[in-house]
């Protein structure tokens, strides 16, 4: 007897969902052992459209807790039955583990279990992680249009003795895509067409380290990707944001992550680091200074600030102009005026992120108020056609859309925030353009295209 999953149809789920609940104290580990056959899996639409086993550790309210079990795929067709064995580490809190084997939405296949079994295990039987492959410091290329160093003057940015005004495009997908998608196409694009003079680059440390089952090379490619990334934008005179996309608290595997991409890309002009994307569900004290987690997601583990972060860059010898969000997932700047800046250190100074979109209010208080102090950095702002694709944002924080998109842009000129549009991808919502011909969306990309040019936009409601 077997359990078979097929798929009558391409991008159909299939899935079977069950609860493993968990002795108490829950063991440090568990064993997932596997006889697994699969024949004929095709990836689907996206790169993890496949056969899978999907899972999440949960505590006793049901919430998920961090990080999610590594769990294996399957492609293509195996060699009749496969016996299969997993080391999975329990968070703390888990009372359960939700254990769900799916055909995750492929163009075809089948997957059958003939066994699927969870045993408790022991820390010393978890894998291990392979060895961390270090960069070393790219040399310098010495195009005619290399942009000059940026430095941090009062609530500006100074280059050659100059005002600089950053205003450009966040060109996604290697924060989801160990290889990307148009990259470099994308930024001659926003440069060349768009007139951007920076990009923003989101990125993830998972890939950067080569943590994924589809790397085999340390993530020596992955970062390759982003020094062809740095080059295209340097040679076109624009600035890279190397943005280490990540959501919550700066944790330990962060500073790990910068001291290794700062060293690698120490002292480049073109190259500005954004130590965290979005902070959220921490005090201001653990956003700079570190501290315990009570959050059910993280619920006991130890984040180390956003201080650590900019000092494991500064040690490295990198003088970088560094990048801070806010809280409110990126948004609120409120403590940063309020005694929790972080120490400037060595360097060429601090820019202060805040990321605006018409469910976030209170422009005053959570921008212009450190705005009058320091450079703000807006690496994102978005206006969609409608809330539809963003359910999850509660009915009393949904701004009205109609004049926003005009209303955010006048306020970026109006107080010359420096500013990179999001998203220059076609999937990623609010989108900015509708293809990969860089159409822009008439709802968000032909404001922010204008705007590029140079049109300028009145400030009629202040949010």
């Amino acid at each position: 007897h077997f359990l078979r999953l097929q798929s009558s149809h391409p991008g159909q789920m299939i899935l079977l969902y069950r609860r493993v609940y968990l002795p108490s104290p829950p063991p440090a580990a568990l064993e997932l052992r596997l006889r697994v056959r699969y024949s004929g899996v095709k990836i689907g639409l996206k790169n993890w459209f496949d056969a899978r086993i999907m899972g999440h550790f949960k505590n006793a309210k049901g919430q998920t807790l961090m990080p999610d079990p590594k769990l294996p795929s399957f492609r293509g067709s195996s060699k009749g039955w496969v016996d299969k064995s997993y080391f999975l580490k329990v968070p703390p809190a888990a009372q359960f583990l939700e254990i769900m084997p799916c055909l995750f939405r492929p163009a075809a296949g089948r997957l059958d279990f003939a066994k699927i079994q969870v045993f408790t295990a022991t820390t010393a039987q978890l894998p291990k992680p392979p060895p961390i492959i270090p960069s070393r410091t790219m040399s310098l290329v010495k195009f005619k249009t290399l942009p000059p160093e940026l430095h941090v003057m009062g609530n500006r940015l100074v280059a050659a003795g100059k005002k600089v005004w950053l205003q450009g495009l966040c060109v996604d997908s290697l924060e989801w895509s160990e290889k990307g998608e148009h990259i470099l196409r994308s930024i001659k694009v926003a440069t060349d067409q768009w007139h951007a003079n920076v990009i923003r680059l989101p990125v993830a440390r998972r890939f950067w380290f080569g943590r994924t089952r589809y790397q085999h090379d340390g993530g020596l490619a992955y970062r390759r990707q982003v020094d062809s990334a740095v080059r295209t934008a340097a040679a076109r005179g624009a600035y890279l944001v190397l943005d280490l996309h990540d959501f919550g608290a700066p944790m330990p595997g962060d500073v790990t992550f910068w001291k290794d991409a700062a060293t690698r890309y120490k002292n480049d002009p073109a190259v500005i680091f954004e130590l965290f994307n979005e902070p959220h569900g921490i005090t201001w004290k653990i956003w700079r200074n570190g501290g315990i987690l009570t959050d059910p997601a993280h619920n006991g583990e130890v984040s180390v600030g956003m201080q650590a972060l900019a000092d494991a860059v500064r040690q490295t010898g990198a003088r970088n102009l560094l990048i801070a969000g806010g809280l409110h997932w990126g948004y609120d700047l409120a403590g940063v005026v309020h005694g929790y800046a972080l120490h400037q250190g060595s360097g060429d100074g601090i820019m202060y992120s805040s990321h605006l979109y018409p469910w976030k209010t209170n422009w005053q208080r959570n921008t212009l108020d450190a705005a009058a102090k320091y450079p703000i950095f807006v690496g994102e702002v978005g206006c969609p056609p409608s809330y539809k694709p963003f359910k999850f944002i509660p009915l009393k924080q949904r701004h009205p859309l109609r004049g926003w998109a005009k209303d955010v842009l006048g306020l970026i000129q109006k107080y010359r925030l420096n500013w990179t549009g999001f998203s220059f991808h076609p999937r990623c919502a609010p989108m900015i353009i509708s293809d990969w011909k860089y159409t822009p969306t008439p709802y968000w990309g032909v404001y922010v295209k204008a705007a590029l040019s140079g049109r300028l936009f009145n400030l009629k409601r202040f949010h």
